[in-house]
């Protein structure tokens, strides 16, 4: 196996070269978790991977209709993560983060446990009977029992509090998100034990990113190795190992028999599970180019693809029902090259319900 061969797979097992699936929560539930911090890029990280005629409206029905939660599911950043999948990734692998955030959480914010604790009652009251509340709001709740909100202080506690489960993004109220308790919010679902919830975790990333490394899979969960491992011992029966100078990697051994024709060109969103879900990304992004692509202070930028390689990043501007792509090259691109970005750019229009769709070279 080749990088050539890593970056190929990975395109067909993400579902952007080639997609079976027809729903949002399909793409989600496929692979595990989406990052979405950024919340436009997140909905067309789950478009792209859908087959044709999906628009962004689509997936905001998704979430407004609770078959896909926003919530701090892992490494303390936002993803979308299916319903059914919610609340047992949350008691996996939140604890080990809100212990090691605790003791920076009261040095420099000053939130102790007990201010935490004064805070669940005063949001939980605020929130009982199917209410949903903006952050704004959320704040003014607080600030109303005397708990600051200031200084970065108020989203640290609604990160601690969804991490803990008690609440989780819910409808938006205009372009605000709003908050709601998870138990109301989330349709009840099976929870797993720690060792199903570990196989189950393991299976969907090496099926749905694979090829990978254990050490990618401890990056993108934030388990401990031996956690890691051990959930990878689990899955090994779905998988095949391959192998590239000494290193291991893992992925779904029917993957491994597709021939199929690919569309050579992708235009990715800024933190996409293509890029931040390895921790060793040098099979599709040359380090040469990292700083263009991470531009610092863990920004990822939208990405250009080809033939599952990063060749550039790339900017939006949507006017009315305008859009206009343009692309940033780490390279001059051949004519050929720059014709396949056509295609993307009009998919991409076509998602957002643009009527005119421009490409331009920056």
């Amino acid at each position: 196996m080749t990088n050539s061969d890593i970056a190929r797979l990975r395109l067909l097992n993400q579902q952007i070269a080639s997609s079976t699936l027809t729903k949002p929560e399909e793409v989600v539930s496929w692979l595990g978790a989406v990052q979405a911090q950024d919340y436009g890029g997140a909905l067309w990280a789950i478009g792209l991977r859908l087959q044709r005629g999906c628009g962004e409206t689509d997936i905001e029905r998704a979430l407004a209709s609770r078959k896909i939660v926003r919530t701090w599911p892992m490494r303390r950043t936002l993803h979308f993560v299916a319903a059914e999948d919610a609340r047992w990734m949350l008691r996996l692998l939140t604890p080990r983060v809100v212990a090691a955030s605790a003791q920076r959480a009261e040095q420099w914010l000053g939130l102790d446990e007990a201010v935490f604790t004064r805070s669940k009652k005063l949001l939980e009251r605020a929130l009982s009977g199917g209410k949903q509340l903006t952050r704004a709001r959320m704040y003014e709740v607080l600030e109303a029992g005397r708990i600051s909100s200031g200084d970065g202080r108020g989203m640290h506690i609604l990160c601690r509090l969804a991490q803990d489960g008690l609440i989780c993004f819910s409808a938006r109220e205009g372009k605000q998100p709003t908050f709601a308790l998870l138990e109301e919010w989330v349709p009840a679902a099976k929870l797993l034990t720690r060792e199903e919830a570990l196989a189950k975790l393991a299976s969907r990333y090496f099926t749905s990113h694979g090829p990978a490394t254990l050490q990618d899979f401890v990056w993108w969960t934030g388990l401990l190795t031996s956690d890691a491992r051990a959930a990878l011992e689990m899955a090994k029966p779905q998988l095949v190992e391959e192998s590239i100078a000494g290193q291991k990697y893992w992925l779904a051994a029917n993957s491994l028999t597709a021939q199929d024709e690919l569309p050579p060109a992708h235009l990715l969103p800024s933190f996409d599970e293509y890029m931040v879900a390895y921790k060793d990304r040098s099979a599709v992004l040359n380090p040469v180019h990292t700083k263009l692509h991470n531009s610092g202070n863990g920004i990822f930028n939208p990405t250009m693809i080809i033939n599952g390689r990063v060749v550039g990043t790339w900017k939006r501007a949507l006017k009315k029902d305008a859009l206009v792509v343009t692309l940033s090259p780490f390279a001059k691109l051949k004519q050929a090259e720059t014709r396949a970005f056509i295609p993307a750019a009009n998919r991409y229009g076509k998602f957002l319900g643009a009527s005119i769709s421009t490409l331009q070279i920056h």
